[in-house]
C-alpha cells in the first residue's frame, strides 16, 4: 500500500511541476499563415505479399516473405495555417532511399519441405513523396504541443524498371513506376526561441498493388504485394 500511496504523491508532484507557467518561446510562431522548414529521418519498407492459390502446385513455392527494410528520407516543409492555430495544411516534397527484400522457399532445385531451396530478391528505390497532409494540433502548454495528422501521398519511383527488358536466366521484380498512398500519424512539438521542432512518427499504405507479373517463375506465383511504410522524422520549422 505503502508503494502506491509514493507513486500517487510522485505523480502529484510531476503534474504540479508541468504545470508551472515558463517562458514562452517564439511566442509569434501562431500568428504567421505560412512557415517553412526541412525534415530528415528514417524510414522502414514491408510489403504484404499475396501469393496465388496455385503458387505450390504450378510453381513448387512453399513460402514468399518479405524481410522489412530500413531506409532514410530528407525533405522541404511548407505549412499553411488554415484559420486557427489548431489546424494546419501540411506539405512535404521528399526524397527517399528505400529497398524490399523478399525470401523464396521453393520445393524445386533439390529442395526439400525440411530444407527448401532459398532465393532472395532484392529491389531498390529512390522515390519523389509529395505527401499532402492535414494537421490538427493541440493548444500550446508552454514550449510543447502535440498533433496528429493524416492524408495523401504520390510517390514516383526514379529506380523503377517497369520497363526494363528480362532475362530468363536472371529475372528480377518489377514494381510501377507511380504509386498512390494515403498516411496517418503524430507527433510532439517543441519550441525554442527562434525555431520549433518536432518529432514525428507516420505509417503510409498503397491503395492498390503496384507489382507486375513479368512472366518470370518469381513473379508468376505472386498475384499482388501492398506496400507498407513506417516514417519516423525530425522536423525544423521556422
Amino acid at each position: 500500500m505503502k508503494y502506491w500511496l509514493l507513486f500517487i504523491m510522485c505523480g502529484i508532484g510531476f503534474l504540479g511541476f508541468s504545470q508551472r507557467e515558463k517562458v514562452m518561446n517564439y511566442r509569434k510562431f501562431d500568428q504567421r499563415i505560412m512557415h517553412f522548414g526541412f525534415t530528415l529521418g528514417a524510414n522502414m519498407t514491408s510489403v504484404k505479399v499475396t501469393p496465388r492459390l496455385d503458387a505450390y502446385s504450378n510453381y513448387d513455392l512453399l513460402q514468399v516473405e518479405n524481410i522489412p527494410q530500413p531506409g532514410a528520407q530528407v525533405g522541404v516543409l511548407t505549412t499553411i495555417k488554415l484559420g486557427i492555430p489548431i489546424f494546419r495544411l501540411r506539405f512535404i516534397p521528399t526524397i527517399s532511399f528505400q529497398e524490399k527484400l523478399f525470401r523464396y522457399k521453393y520445393l524445386m532445385f533439390g529442395g526439400t519441405l525440411n530444407e527448401p531451396y532459398i532465393n532472395e530478391e532484392r529491389v531498390g528505390s529512390v522515390n519523389l513523396d509529395f505527401p499532402l497532409m492535414l494537421q490538427l494540433r493541440t493548444l500550446r502548454v508552454n514550449n510543447f504541443a502535440a498533433y496528429v495528422l493524416g492524408g495523401f501521398q504520390y510517390s514516383l519511383d526514379l529506380q523503377s524498371q517497369e520497363k526494363a527488358t528480362q532475362s530468363d536466366l536472371d529475372p528480377f521484380l518489377k514494381f510501377k513506376k507511380h504509386d498512390y498512398q494515403f498516411q496517418v500519424g503524430g507527433g510532439v512539438e517543441f519550441f525554442f526561441p527562434f525555431f520549433k521542432m518536432g518529432i514525428e512518427l507516420k505509417m503510409s499504405q498503397s491503395f492498390k498493388s503496384t507489382f507486375i507479373n513479368d512472366n518470370t517463375y518469381i513473379s508468376n506465383p505472386i498475384d499482388r504485394m501492398l506496400q507498407r511504410t513506417w516514417w519516423f522524422s525530425l522536423i525544423f520549422e521556422g
